[in-house]
């Protein structure tokens, strides 16, 4: 079996699609939710902000390491399961 299956990319596109979902739930809650603590929070939203980005660029980058070892011969794309 080989490890870039019809399976792992149904598996990538639906983590694809909870990180997006997740992303956008962070963006529309966060000033809601620092406006009803009274806290001026532009500074803080956008460190969470990066924070947010910095985790979905390091699961991209697993995901391309993975592949690229899938396409070298090694296991990969295990991680995502």
């Amino acid at each position: 079996m080989s490890c870039i299956s019809i399976y792992s990319i149904e598996n990538l596109l639906i983590w694809l699609v909870v990180v997006v979902a997740v992303v956008a739930i962070l963006k529309l809650f966060l000033p809601w939710l620092l406006g009803q603590l009274g806290v001026d929070g532009a500074v803080l939203l956008r460190v969470i902000n990066i924070v947010v980005w910095a985790i979905i660029v390091i699961f991209c980058i697993i995901v391309v390491f993975d592949l690229i070892a899938c396409l070298l011969g090694a296991p990969g794309m295990t991680r995502l399961r």
